[in-house]
This record gives structure tokens, sequence and C-alpha cells, in this order.
């Protein structure tokens, strides 16, 4: 458990670390001049805190669930030599941490291996999603990774029928397989944190004409395997459809309010459970628009500020493109430059110029207002101390920890 902090997905703390304070505060200071009449101020020449790295899109699963299912299998992915020059040019620029996540899975990417050696040769703290059905690939890694780095295993089940409908194979790989990779892949380095991934599935959610298998009542079961498998924790977050018409990822679309407190109810009767299995063997972490749901907040978790301010500290970088949110990878009006736009200098400061004008022109409010953001309170505290008046001093450090945003 001391691999795990409270703050995990405060993201607010993350950006006051004392490898990241100097950032925000010029950050703060040049939104202070843009608003009170200095529009010709240049953005702070820094590289994102943290990026999503999409090596390819490339899936061997058919989740229907899967928000990135449009760009999934285009035969699209970033070569090797661009990902050296890339990472390289921005870690010479503040990069402190990289996801490889989104658009396919990870394991897949022919080079993958070397990837995640090269991020750490570079001293990044790295993070990795994967469907699980390559752990050879990540055992081949695991030597190379440290406390602070993690790998998450998107599960979202912790029966064998629940598994396999809601993540449809393509590959022979089953529930049990992946459990049993994941207990020698803990033993072989036991510092890094391993999470079990768990999209909560609800009664009702239906996809493209497709139901899908509710998974609430498997919430204390999958605690009970993540302690008998040695994950360290289980990460719930809520289940989002991306809406066909804005290609927005939404929560709780078109649920009546007595539907939505039925489903509260359920899952937090589920949840409970679930931590009196957890004990202190295992932490549950509650991603920031579950916690909102579950409070009767999921309209509120949708109201964003005019400006999306960690678009600044963090973008995607993907095969189709660098966009500025996770949630809206592929999405034309979030694509800040092309996938090599962080491969040089000359590059670096041309894709920071448009990142300028996207954090100046792109409407959160409007663009996002069916969106229940990740990244909703750490957007709101930048868009308070901007308008406080506070001086940027005042902002307290905290101890630098984990760089993931």
């Amino acid at each position: 458990m001391e691999k795990l902090r409270k703050r995990e997905h405060d993201f607010s703390s993350k950006l006051r670390q004392e490898s990241t304070i100097k950032r925000l505060r010029e950050y703060i200071g040049w939104q202070r001049d843009l608003r009170q009449g200095s529009p010709n101020q240049p953005i702070p020449h820094y590289s994102p805190v943290s990026i999503n790295l999409d090596l390819t899109s490339a899936c061997n699963f058919s989740c229907p669930f899967c928000v990135d299912s449009t760009l999934t299998n285009s035969g699209k992915k970033l070569k090797l030599a661009d990902i050296k020059k890339t990472l390289e040019t921005l870690r010479s620029y503040g990069l402190l941490s990289v996801i490889l996540i989104g658009g396919g899975e990870p394991t897949l990417h022919k080079t993958f291996s070397e990837v995640v050696r090269f991020i750490k040769e570079r001293k990044l703290q790295v993070g990795i999603v994967t469907n699980g059905s390559k752990l050879d690939a990540i055992a081949a890694i695991v030597p190379f990774l440290e406390g602070k780095d993690w790998i998450r295993i998107s599960i979202d089940a912790s029966q064998e029928g629940t598994f396999k409908e809601l993540h449809r194979p393509r590959r022979k790989v089953s529930l049990h397989q992946i459990l049993e990779g994941v207990k020698r892949i803990t033993e072989a380095n036991p510092a890094v944190s391993i999470g079990y991934s768990f999209l909560v599935v609800w009664e009702g959610i239906e996809v493209n004409g497709c139901r899908l298998k509710s998974n609430v009542d498997e919430i204390h079961e999958t605690v009970e395997l993540a302690e008998k498998y040695g994950f360290d924790y289980v990460s719930l977050k809520p289940c989002l459809i991306r809406l066909e018409e804005s290609h927005r990822e939404s929560l709780l679309d078109k649920v009546d309010k007595d539907r939505e407190e039925e489903i509260i109810e359920k899952i937090k009767a589920a949840l409970e459970k679930a931590k009196g299995a957890a004990q202190d063997k295992v932490k549950i972490l509650e991603s920031v628009n579950l916690r909102a749901m579950l409070e009767g907040q999921a309209e509120g978790i949708k109201k964003q500020p005019k400006m999306c301010h960690l678009q600044f500290f963090r973008t995607v970088v993907s095969p189709s493109g660098i966009f500025h949110c996770p949630s809206l990878r592929g999405v034309a009006e979030a694509k800040i430059a092309e996938s090599g736009g962080y491969m040089t200098e000359e590059k670096l400061a041309e894709t920071l110029q448009t990142t300028a004008k996207s954090v100046l022109s792109f409407d959160a409010a409007k663009e996002c207002s069916v969106v229940g953001c990740f990244y909703h309170d750490a957007n709101w505290w930048l868009e308070d101390f901007i308008h406080s008046g506070k001086d940027v001093s005042e902002i307290e450090e905290v101890e630098d920890e984990n760089f993931f945003l």
C-alpha cells in the first residue's frame, strides 16, 4: 500500500509538485497577462508534464464499449525512430511521465519492449495500460521498471463469461490466464504497482444496438481476485459512451433521475461490499467521474470552465496526430498537430503555439458539456486561482511523487 498515495486522482496536487510548480506558476502568469490585455505574450515554453503515447491502432479485442473503436485497427502505428525523437525532445523541455495507452493495444507494437526501455533510460515515469493478452511482453520489460511506475490491466470482470462478453478477444485468452500471468509479474518485480482496471457497467447500457452485460455484482469478487493474485489496487471508473452525433464521451446519457438514483444505489451497495473485502490488503481507487456520479453530481461534473487549462500540461501523441485531451482522441477539434509535432525543437515550438490557440479558442464549456471530465476539479481549481488575484508564491508546494496526468 506504500506504493500508492491518496492523491492518485488529485491532479491539482500533481501540478503543485516541486518539479512542476514553476511551469504552473508561469502558466497562471501567462493567463493573467492575457486577461489583462497583453494578448501577444508567448505561452510558457515547456513540454507537457505527461503524455499519453499511443503506439499503434492495432487491437486484438473487440470490446463493444470501446470509445476508440473508430480508430482501432486502422493500420496506423508510430515508427520507433519517430517515437525516440519525440521523447528526447519532450524530455529536454520538461516531460516527466509517459502513459502507453489507447487507440489500440500497446503490447502489439513490435518495438514495445524497446520503447519502454528507452523511456526508462531517460529517467521518465512510465504507466502501461494493457488488455493483458500479451503479458509475456510485459514480463520482458518488468525488470526495467521502478517503484513509481505502474501497469494497469483492463479486465472489467471477475467471472470468465463476463470477461469474454465484455471484451470479445480475437485470440484465445482467458481471465484465468491473465490473472496467473499477473501473479508471475508481481513476483518478478514487487516494487511496481499493478492495477486491476474495472469499468463499471450497469444494467441498460447500449452501444450500437448492443446491450452490455452488467458487472456491478462482480465488484467485490474482483477485489478478492486482486488480493489473491497480487494486484496492488482496483481502479473503478464508470462506463462512458462516445455519442455518435458529437463524438464526445458522455456519462449517464439519456438516463432519467429515478433510474440514475437506482443505478447509484446499486453501485454504492456493491462498493461497500467490496471495501469490506479489501480491508487493508488492496486499495480501491474511484475515478473523479465515478465519485461525482455516486455523489449525485453527474451533471455538475459536466459543467466545465470555458478554458481547458489541462491541455497545456498533458496531451495525447497518437498515429493519427497530437490531441489535447484523451477523451477527444481522434476528434478534429482537439487536434493540435500531426503525430510528429514534438519531434524537433522547431516542431515543438510550433505545436506550443497551436496549443496556445487551442487553450484560448476551444470552448470547453460548450464542447465538453456532455463529458464527465476526469480533469474537471483541476481545471476549476486553476480557473479560480487565476481569478483570485492571489500571488503565485502562495501556491503550496508538495513533494514529488506521481507525474501522471
